[in-house]
């Protein structure tokens, strides 16, 4: 994949005004009324008013790439994301009939799998402090006139992955998407999530892989794949600053070893990390008993 084509494939978005506007590359103005039309209907739980600077500036942060977000994991990841997506909701092992939460949840793209995996007779809640995000995700179920035949509906609910509004065990399965990296506390948000998850439930957490320890291969193809393509893609974009941001979130990111025994202090019975994507991405899988 050459950084080149990629480019030329994404700028067409931010170009788009010159021609009938591709519907599956959204822009950041035909989407902006449509964002603040959901966000006054998102589940927004009451909060403490502690202020979390390092937490708002990252909500600001996702909140400005939401339009973007999923047409750049497209391209960038090849549409591998899905796949991985996939991966994640089968190793939460979600059921038919069960509650399940997609923590983090941006865009949606883990909640519809949950959806697919607990049936009609399930129920599904996706999480995450933006509130565009959530937005996006919102309007992407409604796009989907058929997709309520066969899932729940969704709920959708803004809120802090480290000051869950749940009651306790309140789920039987949970998945979250490049969200753990992102927190400022991750080993109180493995405890959120073992809070909330009910005895003999399981967890998927799938982000970047902080490979400098296993394989200093994969670490140096992640840099330069991030470097040479990525950033120079979000630039095309105008969000350069906010992609900048992805290695230095990789490198304090725990490895999986240290993810795991992290999990079994928050009290997990068991804990298991998967590589991915040849060693780039990986998957926390973790069970409580």
């Amino acid at each position: 994949m050459e950084s080149a084509s990629i480019l030329a494939r994404l700028s067409s978005c931010a170009h788009a005004g010159s021609r009938p506007m591709d519907p599956a590359m959204p822009c950041l103005r035909a989407r902006s009324a449509r964002i603040n039309s959901f966000k006054r209907h998102l589940v927004q739980p009451q909060r403490d008013s502690v202020a979390h600077v390092d937490a708002s500036e990252r909500q600001e942060l996702f909140d400005s790439i939401s339009p973007m977000y999923d047409r750049l994991n497209d391209v960038l990841s090849l549409g591998l994301h899905r796949v991985w997506k996939r991966m994640a909701v089968k190793w939460s092992g979600a059921r038919p009939g069960d509650r399940v939460l997609d923590l983090c949840c941006g865009s949606g793209d883990l909640t519809f799998l949950l959806g697919e995996a607990v049936g009609p007779r399930g129920q599904v809640v996706g999480l995450d402090f933006s509130g565009a995000m959530l937005a996006s995700a919102a309007q992407r179920e409604l796009d989907r006139p058929r997709f309520d035949r066969l899932v729940p509906p969704l709920q959708w609910v803004q809120g802090d992955a480290l000051d869950l509004p749940f009651p306790d065990a309140s789920f039987q399965a949970a998945t979250m998407g490049y969200g753990l990296r992102n927190v400022t506390d991750i080993p109180r948000a493995l405890q959120e999530l073992y809070r909330v998850l009910a005895p003999g439930g399981a967890a998927a957490i799938l982000d970047f892989n902080n490979a400098v320890e296993d394989s200093p291969v994969a670490d140096g193809v992640q840099s330069f794949l991030l470097g040479t393509v990525v950033v120079p893609a979000a630039r095309a974009l105008g969000v350069a600053e906010q992609y900048e941001y992805l290695r230095p979130s990789i490198q304090r990111f725990p490895t999986g070893r240290k993810q795991e025994a992290l999990a079994l202090q928050a009290g997990f019975a068991q804990a298991t990390h998967y590589t991915l994507g040849f060693g780039m991405m990986g998957v926390l899988v973790v069970e409580k008993r």
